[in-house]
């Protein structure tokens, strides 16, 4: 019996817990239930909460965090003078039973843009490629059970951008995993050096795991923000200013956390 799909439940729901939206509407509730009989804390507390969240529903408010990850990669320039041996893209979401795809799991929009960047760089290149992420699904329709993240991209490189792709690492379940089995396999066929492909939030996080399992990484890095502009309209909230200013807080608190691990082990 494996108790691996109830640990990735709590998991994720410890994880949504810490970051907005879901903390903010911790904090609001909160300030709602003692405002009777604390007024002045209550309106507090509340306002608070409510403050944060509006801000953080702001592409401009998105950018204070954003920025801060973005500024420690830049775009990669002349990839075919890197002295690279080999592509690296890692895995991000994915849908599941897409039924415009006959009901196959394919990459999200995330894992999409790393894909598209990645075939771009093997095209200029000619590099072989590694696609690395594990989270196995149901989905049976290759005559497997196990259909991982790097599966489904590999799919996409191969039929959708022409692309080959010569090593499948579907072990790993986060950007620590990703490092250490990608680099054993890649170990095996003397590669030393990667062009890595992440998005450019995630790049500190990523490069620092794989070069500690031993490579040598240039960055690859896509899906910049800091770089466009701050309109007006931009500290108006929606939908899409919560899911950056969500993404970058977790890189922030993923970052501490690896490098308080680093720094203990």
């Amino acid at each position: 019996m494996t108790f691996t799909p109830l640990l990735d439940l709590i998991n994720g729901i410890s994880r949504d817990l810490i970051l907005p939206p879901a903390n903010l509407f911790l904090v609001i509730f909160i300030g709602l239930a003692i405002w009777r009989r604390w007024p002045r804390a209550g309106r507090i507390v509340a306002g608070t909460g409510l403050a944060a969240l509006t801000f953080l529903s702001t592409n401009g408010g998105a950018h204070l965090f954003i920025a801060p990850l973005e500024r420690e990669t830049t775009p990669l320039r002349a990839p075919e003078r890197a002295g690279a041996q080999a592509i690296v893209v890692l895995a991000a979401g994915r849908l599941q039973r897409a039924p415009e795809y006959g009901g196959r799991d394919v990459p999200d929009y995330v894992a999409l843009a790393r894909v598209r960047y990645a075939a771009h760089l093997q095209r200029i290149t000619r590099l072989p490629v590694l696609v690395s992420g594990g989270g196995s699904s149901s989905n049976s329709d290759h005559g497997e059970p196990g259909y991982t993240y790097a599966q489904a991209m590999a799919d996409a490189l191969r039929e959708d951008f022409g692309v080959p792709v010569r090593w499948i690492e579907g072990r790993s379940n986060n950007t620590a995993e990703n490092a250490g089995y990608s680099a054993a396999l890649l170990r095996k066929d003397g590669v030393k050096r990667i062009l890595l492909v992440t998005d450019a939030m995630h790049m500190v996080r990523a490069r620092a795991v794989f070069q500690r399992a031993g490579l040598e990484v240039v960055d690859a890095p896509t899906v910049f923000f800091s770089n466009q502009k701050v309109p007006l309209q931009a500290w108006v909230p929606s939908p899409e200013g919560m899911r950056r200013s969500w993404y970058a807080i977790y890189e922030l608190i993923g970052n501490a956390w690896y490098e308080l691990r680093a720094h203990a082990g």
